[in-house]
């Protein structure tokens, strides 16, 4: 087991680093402002605590791209390789974390854990939460059980995989879905609900990493909604553009699915007219709860329980080739 050493801790930005212009103002700030390191230093009970602290950027994550990805994920590559650290802490932005965590975790399928935490409340706010957050991820970081990419907010560990935000503001805004968090934080300790075994453990993918700190842009893959109406002609432009500027053409497309991965007959037209072409095309479920259930005689496979832009990510480093 590992012992609860050196944690290194990166920031990104993101609303646990935001500003507003007046104490209380919960929404009209700017994200993305302090210090990685001066965060920390507003948490006195993680004086003592053996760190590192490193600044990756500074962004607001709804603004998240390739290239902070990638100077993340070659960050954290040289972390988790040293043999003093115990594990990583990232502070991201909520809109797009569970993105960033499920990137990280299909990428470099740490052992080691890489907790992402964030914030509802900006570093301004009457009462943030940003402060306790940041203790709670840097305790999991530490933990000589905890395993994996996880992301850690209000108390709730979730697994990369699961973690979907669900609430616009909230402090407690995000959710596992039915397989529900891992953990809970409990002043400083935690109690495992479904244990360090509910982070999927693979080996890490070397070749994937290399193929993605080397790329200009992921593949181009879009995603599009089912619904009442959808008569396709957004997939057709797609189809259109890309044909007049190769640097359009959609690579893939994730559908966004009714129900069980069910999708309006004339939007379903329009992605058959798409795969003709060579488009890779995957359903998931708008739905908050639940999966597409596998259908072997559906043309269009399914997303293997990821949610839409999980899947459009997957699909993306799928198409990165081998």
């Amino acid at each position: 087991m590992r012992n609860s050493g050196l944690r290194v801790i990166l920031g990104t930005g993101g609303t646990i680093a935001g500003k507003a212009s007046r104490p209380g103002d919960n929404v009209g700030y700017v994200a993305g402002q302090v210090k990685v390191e001066d965060l920390l230093a507003g948490v006195p009970a993680l004086q003592g605590v053996p760190m590192e602290v490193e600044q990756v950027d500074q962004i607001d994550s709804k603004d998240m791209h390739l290239g902070v990805w990638q100077r993340l994920l070659a960050r954290l590559a040289h972390h988790l390789a040293r043999q003093d650290v115990s594990g990583v802490a990232v502070t991201h932005g909520t809109d797009t974390i569970e993105e960033t965590a499920y990137l990280v975790h299909s990428v470099l399928r740490p052992s080691k854990p890489v907790v992402f935490t964030c914030a509802m409340r900006p570093a301004t706010a009457l009462v943030p939460d940003g402060p306790q957050n940041l203790l709670d991820a840097v305790t999991v970081a530490g933990h000589p059980q905890a395993q994996g990419v996880v992301v850690v907010c209000a108390g709730q560990v979730h697994a990369a995989e699961h973690v979907a935000k669900v609430h616009s503001y909230r402090t407690d805004a995000f959710d596992s879905g039915d397989a529900g968090p891992l953990a809970s934080v409990e002043e400083g300790q935690l109690r495992w609900h479904h244990g360090a075994e509910g982070v999927s453990a693979q080996a890490p993918d070397n070749g994937l990493l290399g193929r993605l700190l080397q790329a200009e842009a992921l593949p181009r893959v879009e995603l599009v909604t089912s619904h009442a109406g959808a008569d396709g002609g957004v997939v057709r432009a797609m189809l259109r553009a890309g044909a007049s500027d190769a640097s359009l053409w959609p690579q893939g497309i994730v559908v966004a699915a009714t129900g069980n991965g069910t999708v309006h007959r004339d939007l379903a037209q329009a992605l058959s007219e798409a795969m003709a072409q060579g488009v890779r095309v995957v359903r998931a479920t708008r739905c908050a709860r639940g999966r597409v259930i596998p259908d072997p005689a559906n043309p269009i496979p399914d997303s293997a329980g990821l949610s839409p832009v999980k899947a459009r990510l997957a699909l993306a480093l799928a198409l990165l080739g081998p």
